[in-house]
């Protein structure tokens, strides 16, 4: 049997990483290993490695990595003690196999341990671009360290491919998101409202919005327009609270003090957990924020998005996703549009560039057929053109 370990580090990851966990745990060829991380083990954040055992799996192995700061500096730190934690982690469990999904800072460290340690590496949503973040360019370097890529798309699979990566293992699969849409049993309104202690209202927004990392202006400079925007839109509003990018914790006081502010009309989560946030994704007139399930999962329930800022620049996106900058008046316009009775006519006909799901099933069988390289991966050259083979002068 092949040893496979799976790597996750945060809330959403494992709610993409679910069925494929589940898929392996099944497998009668490959004995499953998981390892939490990051966000997972922090109460701050949920402590949602309980969530993990909940569904059924067990934690072989957790890798505390996370410092009680969120500056560019301990962030770094953070990658180091994650990599040192999975030097140990990896040297105790002997895999086979990693499988990572993603492009997080605590990915980057269990693909760096796991390069050096010579065990072959799985990347899951490989192939993207999110130029307002610097995971853009850590979903890059671990395409490099991989040796398997399941890409959500044909144009992300061709951009691995330029990378330099076979063909041969590189698998367009679609979005991962939408076998949980696929599989699980959500809740009706009333129950999901009882769920959250939250009324609905005529109108209702999930909001989610993360630190730009690459970006000039500052998370709260952005969030305080975002809030700003908030403050006059006729909606109820369920705020899921951001990850652990830079100065996050800044935009958790924002957010926790907007809601004190209006408590009947605005509510706090740390996680909703994957049932809940489907769930209230699947009832709720509009996404708003920089989140990539409103760019993949949204559009699979015809459900409109507000994108704010550059953070999703460079991705896929459907009819249903509005583009505007992060500024009061600009997403004042774009909540319009999203209400707009045109727009929302149109929303029932959404085509999702992320497909309908079934990802988690196909990287589980090319999984199961694969088989340990005998040699080290070689860098796969894309044929030149004519003008291409002279350097210029």
């Amino acid at each position: 049997m092949k040893r496979v370990c799976v790597i996750t580090g945060s809330r959403a990851e494992y709610g993409l990483l679910r069925w494929v966990m589940q898929g392996l745990k099944d497998a009668p060829s490959c004995a499953l290993q998981v390892v939490a991380t990051g966000m997972h083990l922090s109460p701050e954040f949920g402590a949602t490695w309980r969530v993990i055992e909940e569904d059924g799996f067990s934690i072989d192995w957790k890798v505390e990595m996370l410092l009680g700061s969120d500056t560019a500096v301990a962030v770094s730190k953070s990658m180091a003690l994650g990599l040192a934690g999975f030097a140990d982690a990896f040297a105790h469990l002997a895999p086979d196999l990693v499988v990572v999904l993603g492009d997080r800072f605590e990915i980057l460290a269990a693909a760096s341990a796991a390069l050096i340690a010579g065990i072959p590496i799985a990347h899951l949503h490989g192939g993207e671009v999110t130029e307002g973040a610097y995971d853009d360019a850590i979903r890059h370097a671990i395409t490099k360290m991989a040796h398997l890529h399941f890409t959500a798309a044909e144009p992300y699979r061709q951009r691995v491919v330029q990378m330099g990566e076979d063909p041969d293992r590189v698998w367009c699969v679609g979005g991962f998101g939408l076998d949980s849409i696929m599989k699980l049993d959500r809740m009706d309104r009333p129950t999901l409202e009882a769920s959250l202690d939250f009324p609905w209202g005529a109108r209702n927004l999930l909001v989610t919005f993360h630190p730009e990392t690459v970006s000039d202006a500052t998370p709260t400079a952005q969030m305080t327009e975002l809030l700003a925007a908030l403050e006059t839109v006729d909606a109820q509003l369920i705020f899921t609270l951001p990850n652990a990018d830079n100065e996050g914790r800044a935009l958790f006081a924002m957010i926790r003090d907007f809601v004190a502010a209006h408590p009947n009309r605005a509510c706090a989560h740390v996680s909703l957990g994957q049932r809940r946030y489907l769930s209230a994704l699947a009832s709720v007139d509009g996404v708003v924020g920089n989140s990539s399930s409103g760019l993949i999962e949204a559009p699979a329930f015809g459900v409109g998005t507000v994108n704010i800022g550059a953070r999703q620049d460079g991705r896929l996106r459907a009819d249903s996703v509005i583009d505007c900058a992060p500024e009061r008046n600009a997403i004042s316009v774009a909540l319009a549009q999203l209400f707009d009775p045109a727009f929302r006519a149109r929303l029932p006909e959404t085509v999702n560039p992320y497909g309908t799901g079934g990802a988690s099933a196909q990287t589980v069988a090319a999984i199961e057929a694969w088989r340990p390289p005998a040699a080290p991966k070689q860098f796969f050259d894309l044929p030149l053109q004519n003008n291409q083979l002279e350097c210029p002068s």
